[in-house]
C-alpha cells in the first residue's frame, strides 16, 4: 500500500523550506484570487525556484482562463494542473492538446452522483473534496462508489490521515488547512502529517 502526499496552499518561503525537508510527492500553489492562499504569478515563480526539481508544483485553479494556465505551465511555474471549479471536458481537451502535463479535476462531493461524475471524467486524476478549502470532510461513506484512483481532500489532519488511507486506499492525500495554525502553515503539523502517513505505509508493507 502507498499513498502520495500533497501539501497544498504554500504561500511563504518558510513553507517551502519545511517542505524541502519533508520531501512530499507534490506541493500545491493556489492561483484563485478569492483564496486566502492566493499566489500571484511572481510569487509562484519565486516559490517554485526554491523547490527541488523532483517535487512537482501543482497549480490550483478555479474557472481560470485556460490561456493563463498554459502560460504558467510554459514558464515552468507548475508541473501539474488541478482544476477546482466548473471546468468542462472541453476545458480538459483544450489543455490536453496543448500540453502533456498531468491534468487533475476536483469534484465537490455531496451525493453519489458527484462520485459518478468523477468516475466518468477524462482527467488524469480526480480529487474528491468537500468544497473550496473549507477544511471540513465530506461524508466519506460516499467514496464507496469511486472506481478509479483519486486524491482525497477536505478535513484531513495528522489525526485522521491513517484512517483515510486504511479505509479508502486513495492514490494520495491532499492537505492544506489541516496543517495550519491561525491560517498559516505550521511546521510541526506539516511534519506530523507526513510522518504519520509514511509510518502507516511502512507498517502496512511490513505486516
Amino acid at each position: 500500500m502507498s499513498a502520495k502526499v500533497k501539501l497544498c496552499g504554500m504561500t511563504r518561503p518558510e513553507d517551502i523550506l519545511v517542505a524541502r525537508k519533508l520531501n512530499p510527492d507534490y506541493v500545491g500553489f493556489v492561483f484563485w484570487p478569492k483564496s486566502k492562499r492566493f499566489l500571484t504569478r511572481e510569487q509562484g515563480k519565486e516559490l517554485r525556484e526554491m523547490l527541488p526539481s523532483d517535487i512537482p508544483a501543482v497549480g490550483v485553479f478555479v474557472d481560470e482562463d485556460p490561456e493563463v494556465i498554459l502560460s504558467l505551465m510554459g514558464a515552468g511555474v507548475i508541473q501539474v494542473v488541478q482544476l477546482h471549479g466548473h471546468e468542462t471536458e472541453e476545458t480538459l481537451n483544450w489543455l490536453r492538446v496543448r500540453t502533456d502535463v498531468p491534468l487533475w479535476k476536483a469534484f465537490k462531493v455531496r451525493s453519489p452522483e458527484d462520485v459518478a461524475a468523477a468516475n466518468e471524467s477524462s482527467a488524469d486524476l480526480v480529487l474528491l473534496d468537500n468544497g473550496y478549502g473549507t477544511g471540513k470532510p465530506f461524508d466519506w461513506s460516499l467514496m464507496e462508489g469511486i472506481r478509479r484512483p483519486f486524491l482525497l481532500a477536505g478535513g484531513l489532519t495528522p489525526e485522521n490521515a491513517e484512517e483515510a488511507i486504511e479505509r479508502f486506499h486513495p492514490y494520495g492525500l491532499d492537505v492544506s488547512s489541516g496543517i495550519e495554525t491561525d491560517g498559516l502553515k505550521d511546521p510541526k503539523k506539516m511534519t506530523e502529517f507526513v510522518r504519520r502517513v509514511r509510518r502507516f505505509i511502512i507498517q502496512e508493507e511490513t505486516t
